[in-house]
């Protein structure tokens, strides 16, 4: 293992590294109201970071990022003209899906293993990461959400995760989770529609879609949009077949929802992570 880490910069002089673009954004059909967020597509590190003190096999692991979310949402999008934000760093670096003052925003140490390159992380490196990487992947997510409501459409916002067969030696038997706060609109119609699938779904499993901060948070509840995060287990995702029914699935589910009329209003439900937020 190697550990190299350097002042990142974004120096475009000839002979400079190339600068690391932290999203990829997919612009969607203009009358398309579906907008997905993939905050754990990659495992990518920039250079500066070099592997943060971590082997080959640790960064492929669900520590690193999300297992075939990123094909998922990538071939959703195709199915649907959907707009899209992937986050192109590691969820090592630091969180995409997690509040600027959350204290797992960057792990030290993540499902047992140690990261090097973070351990002992301060907060003048952390604010770097937050000013570098994770605040314009949130800024290019609110844009797609300004974006649409520019055109007049009120957008329908889905977070696309994936999550490991087992956690601490015990299996886990959803096949997928629909995830969310006290907004109704969006999750159990997905619920429903994946369990006419034959699909095995969680309800607010395997996590509780109320977190402080997250990606759903800042771009859901707290503008009153409609929105759910889904998770599929990754090794029902372990192939590009199986990433390309998996798309195909959610594309069919999704469609009758986004005809639903409540999903075209804006309407706060308020959170269950945060009492300052009040139903409307």
């Amino acid at each position: 293992m190697s550990l190299t880490l350097k002042i990142p910069h974004n120096d475009s002089s000839p002979g400079a590294e190339p600068a690391f673009r932290p999203f990829d954004l997919i612009a969607g059909a203009a009358d398309q109201r579906l907008i997905l967020f993939c905050d754990h597509a990659s495992n990518a590190l920039p250079p500066a970071y070099g592997d943060l003190g971590l082997c080959r096999e640790a960064l492929g692991r669900h520590i690193a990022f999300d297992i075939g979310a990123e094909k998922v949402v990538r071939r959703l999008a195709a199915l649907t003209g959907a707009a899209a934000a992937l986050a192109l760093f590691s969820r090592l670096l630091i969180d995409p899906n997690r509040g600027e003052d959350d204290p797992t925003l960057v792990m030290r140490i993540s499902d047992g293993a140690l990261i090097p390159g973070n351990a002992r992380i301060g907060e003048e490196e952390i604010a770097r990461r937050v000013e570098t990487y994770w605040r314009p992947y949130r800024a290019a997510c609110a844009g797609l959400i300004d974006s649409a409501l520019a055109r007049g459409q009120i957008p329908v916002l889905i977070g696309i995760h994936s999550f490991t067969p087992c956690f601490q030696g015990c299996a886990r038997r959803w096949q997928a989770g629909v995830l969310w706060d006290k907004d109704p609109r969006l999750a159990l119609p997905l619920i429903e529609g994946l369990r006419a699938e034959n699909i095995v779904v969680g309800d607010n499993e395997p996590y509780d879609g109320a977190l402080l901060g997250d990606s759903m948070y800042e771009h859901s509840t707290r503008r009153g949009l409609p929105g759910a995060l889904i998770e599929i287990r990754q090794d029902l995702l372990e192939t590009p077949a199986h990433c390309e029914a998996w798309a195909e699935r959610l594309a069919r589910v999704v469609a009758p929802i986004l005809s639903r009329a409540e999903t075209r209003g804006i309407e706060f439900f308020g959170s269950r992570a945060d009492p300052k937020i009040s139903s409307a």
